[in-house]
């Protein structure tokens, strides 16, 4: 059975049922063991500097040790049978990634917005992200929505299926696990600059590649929805840079000069003002309609990954 199979099985399956809450999540699992390494890192490490080689281990030891378990699972399995093997992979594979998820979250900020309901919106918008959302209007809402979306079009769809293409579901639950650690300990405050370093630019570099294969679909996808795709791509070009993540830019300044709204601005964090810089031009103010338009854009673009990544993976596994 090809990979270029277990791809697209692993991606129909994740539009069907997501994430089921009833069964039991490899980040889940990934989580607890962050966290209980670094309470052993830092019960034994006290001084910065041994900090910084220490966090060398959350890479070495999660991500290597994930695709170690997977890859001893995925072998074991096609012990006991072949097809065993085969949906376990493909169950895998799907649990890094998170479409209908993602969809489901940002429409379900949108029904609210729509609705009229700003309390219930700023409850959802704060379940998907870190900034402050107490105070938000709907523009703002709209924002974090449409931010959220767009930036995890790279983390939660293009990268895991594009490690999954190169190594199969060993290689994509190794990224999930670098990207884990990124969201759990790559900060640059005071208590992670040190230990999270390493986690960080470990997320950077694995992602370098996926985030300018989404900025490329993400123009198509903007062509084949009649949007304004040369809007986008010089949007893209222009404002990426501007973002202080060298990968998240890209995504969200595509989608900023695709619908003609402007990302980015004020944020406050646990109620400290972080500035953001602005993608994109303000042709318009930013509406619950477009979170929707965000998310159609991100269905077509991880339609169009999926179909291409499987042919990839066909040209290089056969």
């Amino acid at each position: 059975m090809t990979t270029a199979f277990l791809i697209v099985a692993a991606y129909v399956l994740d539009r069907l049922v997501g994430d089921p809450r009833s069964l039991p999540h490899p980040v889940v699992i990934m989580g607890w063991c962050i966290a209980r390494l670094e309470r052993v890192i830092r019960l034994f490490v006290k001084q910065e500097k041994g900090l910084r080689a220490a966090g060398l281990l959350f890479p070495l030891l999660i991500v290597g040790g994930s695709y170690a378990v997977v890859a001893g699972l995925v072998y074991g399995a096609g012990l006991i049978h072949p097809w065993l093997a085969i949906a376990l992979e493909i169950w895998l594979i799907s649990t890094t990634i998170a479409t209908k998820g993602l969809a489901d979250a940002g429409l379900e900020i949108g029904r609210h917005l729509l609705a009229g309901d700003l309390a219930m919106a700023r409850r959802s918008l704060s379940m998907v992200v870190g900034r402050d959302t107490e105070h938000l209007d709907e523009a703002e809402i709209s924002r974090g929505a449409v931010e959220t979306v767009a930036e995890n079009i790279v983390d939660a769809i293009v990268s895991p299926l594009f490690y999954a293409a190169i190594g199969g579901a060993p290689l994509a639950m190794a990224y999930r696990a670098a990207n884990t650690l990124d969201s759990m300990v790559g900060y640059k405050n005071e208590k992670y600059v040190n230990l999270g370093w390493a986690s960080a630019r470990f997320d950077d570099v694995l992602n370098y590649i996926p985030a300018r294969l989404t900025a490329l679909l993400l123009v198509g996808a903007s062509w084949l929805q009649r949007l304004d795709w040369r809007r986008c791509y010089r949007i893209m070009r222009r404002d990426a840079g501007l973002h202080p993540s060298p990968n998240s830019g890209l995504p969200e300044a595509a989608v900023a000069g695709a619908l003609g709204v402007q990302l980015g601005g004020l944020n406050y964090y646990q109620g400290v003002a972080s500035h953001r810089a602005k993608l994109g031009d303000p042709l318009r103010p930013l509406c619950a309609d477009d979170i929707a338009a965000t998310v159609r854009l991100m269905t077509v673009t991880s339609i169009m990954c999926t179909v291409g990544l499987a042919a990839f993976a066909y040209v290089l596994h056969g």
